[in-house]
């Protein structure tokens, strides 16, 4: 392992990049959907469909990327996806402008998500290697605020590129993608792995930590799954909200939309340095937050006014930005390192899965607020009470190497 003095900042800002980078994918559309509804003559859910073409086939593809850098190495897996994440984008692009179908551009953002399935998930497996115990509890915490920041910025960024035009965006992902790829390259030494297993004996070590972790790895994955879906889709019905009942739009929704995202931003970087390597904290930060997911929930289709609304949506925010640094350092602190690839990976699918579904399932429900936001709400609390089972006692992860550590990590957390 490389200390996270001896990693340093310049180690920490590269990581950081990948993820900012991988959100405006997503996030940077969303104050254009109203346009690209008009422009190609399509419904709310169908716009959706932008989001979920990207999302799914990243989730679906994730799980490959992980085992791939549990094979060949993180950067080279990092650096590959990137370039075809740009390429993607200038793909879109040209579409756009050739007035292509609304079916070509969606293919193109296959394209994009196939090369996002091996940037930022992979990118946290690499923070894990370099860093350990309190120092990688930070700098995960640094990781997903980045993510959050990323989702910050990239509606706000949208709606100025819109300005342009709305599909300029498109172009915008190589000229970020690029300067990433090289200072991975050239800034970060990534730990040397043992010899790769070969690919039955890999199935089976990973068969045998769902065999000991099964059960809380499960809640984890679910929690991490409701957590981005109750996010994103209350991210699509608020751009929705402010155009249609306001008429906003430009960079005055941008700066809306961009309020509960800077909500898990902050509330994601300050619980990652507080909460170290103390599982007892994580499991109550990860209660909590998913007690603030569910209450605005349950409070949105009483109310049309546009502060409530966005004051609603800041908490489901705070919420998640307390919920998903905990969840990163547990997973990520209880797999051994020849195998954190693909376990860390599963999880950032399943991630994938829930900004996947959450678009389209608001936009398709946006006529039945009730149903919408109690069912959700039903969900959350679902892995509401999933969660207790999780953690036994307040306790610290120890452990001198990745084998102590996860046996520490399993007596915590699948007491038996």
């Amino acid at each position: 392992m490389i200390s996270a003095k001896k990693a340093g900042w310049g180690t920490l800002l590269t990581l950081c990049s990948i993820p900012i980078v991988m959100v405006l994918g997503n996030s940077m559309l969303i104050p254009v959907f109203s346009t690209i509804q008009s422009v190609y003559g399509i419904s709310p859910s169908k716009v959706g469909l932008l989001i979920t073409l990207f999302s799914f086939p990243a989730a679906c593809m994730i799980p490959i990327a992980g085992f791939l850098a549990d094979r060949i190495g993180r950067k080279k897996v990092i650096i590959f996806s990137l370039l075809l994440y740009g390429i993607g984008g200038v793909l879109a692009g040209l579409v756009a402008i050739m007035g292509g179908g609304f079916g070509l551009l969606l293919a193109t953002r296959v394209i994009q998500g196939i090369g996002a399935a091996g940037t930022a998930p992979i990118a946290m497996v690499l923070t894990s290697d370099l860093f350990e115990n309190a120092e990688r509890s930070r700098a995960l915490g640094t990781i997903e605020a980045a993510n959050g920041m990323g989702k910050v910025i990239s509606p706000i960024l949208g709606s100025v590129i819109a300005l342009i035009s709305w599909y300029a965006m498109f172009f915008v992902f190589p000229i970020l993608c690029i300067p990433a790829a090289i200072s991975l390259w050239r800034l970060i030494q990534e730990p040397k792995m043992e010899d790769a297993p070969k690919i039955h004996a890999y199935l089976n070590q990973i068969k045998h930590i769902f065999r000991h972790h099964g059960r809380w790895l499960s809640i984890a994955f679910y929690v991490g799954a409701i957590t981005m879906f109750t996010m994103f889709g209350t991210l699509f019905a608020l751009s929705h909200f402010l155009e249609n009942s306001y008429g906003m739009t430009g960079i005055k929704k941008g700066l809306f939309l961009a309020i509960p995202l800077l909500a898990l931003c902050i509330t994601s970087y300050l619980t990652g340095n507080h909460i170290k390597d103390q599982i007892g904290k994580m499991k109550h930060y990860i209660l909590i937050g998913l007690i603030l997911l569910s209450v605005p929930m349950l409070v949105a289709p009483w109310t049309q006014h546009r502060f409530v609304v966005i004051g609603l949506f800041a908490v489901i925010g705070t919420g998640a930005g307390l919920i998903l640094p905990c969840l990163n350092m547990m997973i990520t602190s209880a797999i051994r390192l020849k195998e954190r690839g693909m376990i860390t990976s599963l999880y950032s699918s399943v991630r994938f899965f829930g900004v996947a579904l959450g678009p389209p399932v608001f936009g398709a429900l946006s006529s039945r607020p009730f149903v919408l936001y109690f069912g959700t709400s039903g969900l959350i609390l679902l892995g509401l009470v999933l969660s207790f089972v999780l953690i036994h006692r307040p306790q610290r992860i120890r452990g001198k190497d990745d084998r102590s550590r996860i046996l520490v990590v399993k007596k915590q957390l699948h007491p038996s």
